[in-house]
């Protein structure tokens, strides 16, 4: 055997060696193809639920309540504060509008939760209990807007997932049924629509727990606060996220839930009066990007 021979044996035997290669790389694609296919029949069990799907489809900036047209008074604060750093302003504003929102709105959607046939004596009260018309205007404006969402894409899909909630969304449609009728009354009936009532009664018929309501609320005006700030220049839309993922707005929503947690809605009240006389003046800026 010569040295060309011997050649034309490496030559082959490297062949082999990759053909050998070549197929065992199929066979083990079709293993695991064939593994893959075993556990995708059967069935995974995930800990998830309905109420986690209502809770983030309500934390949903997209949510179409209106809140984007709303700055909840800080147009009018940062209008009557000029000449100051407008960031700072604003970190001042955002701790007093959610001091004022937990002890104004929060005890109504405790108690509407805890019990939803009060809906409309706790609605009737807290119009009866906010001075402030722009205020009273755009706590409605949202609320009626949540019971629209509430009729046109919740409530059937709820009805069949939380039959514990039924006592709530009979509630809702009660409601609905009043406001429908006093809309074509000749007679002025106390139905007005507010959010903060509305939203408890919801987020119950939609399988979420106390805590969970509450929270989700309050975010949701730190939220829309924030989006105002952008847009009015206060500052950017990442400096914005920053804001939101922060651990002090985090501990800022806790410790004013703590505050209300038993509050009562007869002892619910003002406890910013300022920010009454940022909203009321609202309508008498010279411009304005906002309806409060």
């Amino acid at each position: 055997m010569n040295a060309e021979d011997i050649e034309r044996l490496k030559t082959h035997v490297a062949e082999l060696e990759q053909q050998l290669h070549v197929t065992k790389a199929i066979l083990k694609r079709a293993e695991s193809s064939q593994t893959g296919s075993r556990d995708a029949a059967q069935k995974a069990s995930l800990p998830l639920g309905p109420s986690l799907h209502n809770l983030l489809l309500l934390s949903d900036s997209a949510l179409p309540l209106g809140s984007f047209a709303y700055s909840s008074g800080l147009e009018s604060f940062l209008a009557h504060n000029k000449g100051g750093n407008n960031l700072v302003l604003f970190q001042q504003f955002l701790k007093l509008t959610l001091r004022s929102m937990a002890y104004t709105n929060v005890p109504y959607l405790l108690a509407s939760f805890r019990d939803p046939l009060a809906l409309m004596e706790l609605d009737n009260d807290i119009d009866a209990s906010t001075p402030c018309t722009v205020q009273r205007r755009a706590s409605i404006a949202q609320g009626r807007a949540l019971l629209g969402v509430w009729e046109k894409a919740f409530a059937t899909t709820a009805r069949k997932q939380f039959a514990e909630g039924q006592e709530a969304m009979a509630a809702l449609s009660t409601f609905a049924a009043d406001l429908r009728a006093a809309a074509v009354s000749s007679e002025k009936l106390p139905v007005n629509g507010h959010l903060a009532p509305l939203w408890g009664v919801a987020a119950m018929s939609l399988g979420l727990n106390l805590e969970e309501a509450c929270y989700v609320f309050l975010l949701n005006h730190a939220k829309a606060v924030v989006s105002a700030g952008v847009r009015a220049s206060v500052m950017g839309p990442y400096q914005a996220q920053s804001l939101l993922a922060g651990e002090a707005l985090q501990k800022l929503v806790k410790e004013n839930l703590e505050k209300v947690w038993f509050l009562q809605p007869e002892d619910a009240g003002q406890v910013v009066p300022a920010m009454d006389l940022w909203n009321g003046r609202h309508e008498l800026l010279y411009s304005r990007i906002f309806n409060s």
